[in-house]
């Protein structure tokens, strides 16, 4: 019997949802992460700018912390979740839904 690799999508949103996000995904242990850095401000991963490069560093920060945390194989991407149509997932963790007052 060969053993069952576990995908999972971690959406990354606010930078101050970013520990129980991880935390959820050590809990987890996958085999492999993608990380989607859904934000205003993902746009800017493509830009030569200081904001531009916050977003890259947080990317890459949160990569080598999973990577780190988990040995599972980790994959990034900075946008929004129509990148990933027709991708297949075992698990998506994502950031809570703000509670209407």
């Amino acid at each position: 019997m060969l053993p069952v690799m576990s995908d999972l999508l971690a959406i990354f949103g606010s930078a101050d949802d970013d520990s129980e996000i991880l935390a959820g995904i050590a809990a987890y242990h996958p085999d492999r992460v993608t990380v989607l850095l859904e934000s205003s401000d993902a746009e800017l991963v493509a830009e030569e700018s200081i904001a531009g490069d916050e977003v890259r560093n947080r990317l890459v920060e949160l990569l080598a912390v999973i990577e780190g945390r988990t040995g599972a194989t980790v994959v990034g991407l900075a946008g929004d979740r129509s990148q990933l149509a027709g991708w297949r997932f075992d698990r998506e963790l994502a950031p809570p839904l703000p509670v209407a007052a």
